[in-house]
């Protein structure tokens, strides 16, 4: 066979098989066809069948969500229908009641109107009859009332005289009693030393040959030690002592510490004493501190500010009429402790309104204005308490008692202040407080003489008998007590004596 047969007989069985795989593809295809095609309409008729039944159940759904919304419309218009009755109801009663008020109030017009007219007759009447009587008095109606205001006191003066007398002495006996026996007795609870202090400073020294190493070579020594600390040096014939003397008593103090320090050292010389001054700053300024924090511990006053304490401890070197200021602070907070617990006061601000109320006198010579205005500042600036301020800041009365614990540090103040040799007071002063305590008794009328003696704490005060009724003696004590509270500044109480003495004389010939 030749290869040309042979290449077409492959050629017609290759085409013959195509066309019998193409037969073949075309008949499994049509038989998938017809099996889709089936399927297809089986599943929309599934989807009909379900269709309907949901189409079903969401009708008998709505039906059932209609009928619930029908049911409650019909409620809610049942309770909007007994509402609106109510409501209506309601407003037949307010109108009535509009009724009656409107009704009411006419007729208490009239009844006003009826009132009114009466009270015109009865004044009109009232009128009348006062002119009928001035009439036949022949007094006004001033006139007549004070005729018989002064017929009622002149009868009545002597019955008042007595009930004043009886209300007077019971109330002052049992006040005075129940202060007395708070004051005594804390009083007696707290003792303390009364150590007097003068303006200067006398320092010991071991011989009279050292006063002239002080004064130094043509004195230049105690020049430069005056420069330096600020303070006069007074050396005279006293053996065994040289005085120091300033206003200032931090400046005192560290001159005698630096001249203790320079005597112990034995060079003494410009510029040693420089030296020692400024190391005598420094021991004076840890003593302020641990003085200011030792007072507050020991008043038991807690939570200051440091820099409250510094100025605090500078007190200790501080003197008031020849009182120490640090130690009588420090009685009068346990004096204003002790009558806040007995009152019913506030303890802490008591004891720490004492503690301070002087602190201004620590810089008072360096600050213009009084020491209870200057302590106001301090306080404000390092953050006191309200209340402390409001304690302290009425001990002299520069300020109205606000609290209770005002009026405690004030009588804590007048009884450290008159102890028995707590304080000294200049001769100049002492006369002073007397004559102004007679002069502002001779100032009222019918006065025929007047008395201050127990230095100072009482007057006595003699009244003309022809001038001055008992009553007005009464009257005339009270008013100068008034006077002298306002116009004097004193420790403790002054008592006021009204003498009113009438005599008789006659004589047998």
């Amino acid at each position: 066979m030749s290869l040309t047969k042979v290449l077409l007989l492959a050629s017609a069985a290759g085409l013959g098989g195509a066309v019998i795989g193409y037969v073949f593809r075309w008949l499994l295809t049509l038989s998938q066809k017809g099996s889709i095609e089936l399927t297809i309409k089986q599943t929309l008729l599934e989807a009909k069948t379900k269709a309907q039944e949901v189409t079903e159940q969401a009708e008998q759904e709505a039906n059932r969500i209609i009928q619930e919304a029908n049911e409650k419309e019909r409620e809610k218009n049942a309770q909007l229908k007994k509402i609106e009755d109510r409501l209506i109801h309601k407003d037949e009663i307010l109108d009535k009641r509009q009724s009656d008020i409107d009704r009411e109030a006419e007729e208490a017009k009239k009844r006003i109107e009826e009132i009114k007219i009466s009270k015109e007759k009865l004044e009109e009447a009232q009128a009348q009859k006062t002119l009928e009587l001035e009439r036949i008095a022949k007094l006004s109606s001033e006139e007549a009332k004070v005729e018989l205001i002064t017929q009622v006191e002149k009868d009545s003066e002597e019955d008042l005289m007595v009930r004043i007398h009886k209300l007077d002495q019971f109330g002052a006996e049992k006040l005075e009693r129940k202060a007395k026996d708070i004051l005594s007795t804390i009083i007696q609870r707290l003792s303390s030393n009364t150590i007097p202090e003068v303006m200067s400073t006398t320092v010991d020294i071991p011989s009279d040959d050292l006063k002239g190493k002080i004064i130094g070579k043509e004195g230049r020594n105690i020049r430069a030690f005056e420069k330096s600390s600020g303070v006069e040096v007074i050396i005279d014939d006293t053996p065994g002592s040289i005085v120091l003397s300033s206003f200032d008593p931090v400046r005192r103090q560290i001159a005698r510490v630096a001249l203790e320090n320079l005597i112990a050292d034995g060079r003494i010389q410009p510029a040693k004493i420089e030296e020692m001054v400024e190391k005598a700053k420094e021991e004076i300024s840890k003593i302020i501190k641990d003085k200011g924090e030792q007072a507050a511990y020991e008043a038991g006053v807690f939570n200051l500010d440091p820099r409250i304490l510094i100025i605090l401890g500078r007190l200790h070197f501080r003197t008031s009429y020849g009182q120490n200021v640090l130690q009588h602070s420090i009685e009068m907070s346990h004096m204003a402790g002790m009558l806040a617990e007995e009152l019913g006061g506030d303890i802490g601000i008591a004891r720490a309104g004492a503690l301070l109320h002087d602190i201004g006198k620590a810089v008072d010579h360096e600050i213009a204005g009084t020491h209870v205005e200057i302590g106001r500042r301090i306080l404000e600036k390092f953050g006191a308490h309200e209340n402390i301020i409001k304690a302290m800041q009425s001990h002299h009365e520069e300020y109205p008692y606000e609290t209770l614990e005002s009026v405690i540090v004030k009588v804590a103040d007048s009884i450290s202040g008159s102890r028995p040799g707590a304080r000294r007071d200049s001769i100049e002063n002492y006369l002073k407080r007397l004559k102004d305590l007679e002069d502002i008794a001779n100032s009222f009328p019918g006065i025929e003489k007047t008395y201050a003696i127990q230095a100072g704490r009482e007057i006595r005060v003699f009244v003309r008998p022809e001038n001055v009724t008992d009553l007005e003696a009464k009257r005339t004590a009270r008013e100068i007590a008034l006077r002298i509270e306002q116009e004097l500044k004193y420790p403790g109480e002054i008592k006021i004596t009204v003498i009113r003495e009438t005599r008789i004389i006659d004589f047998a010939r």
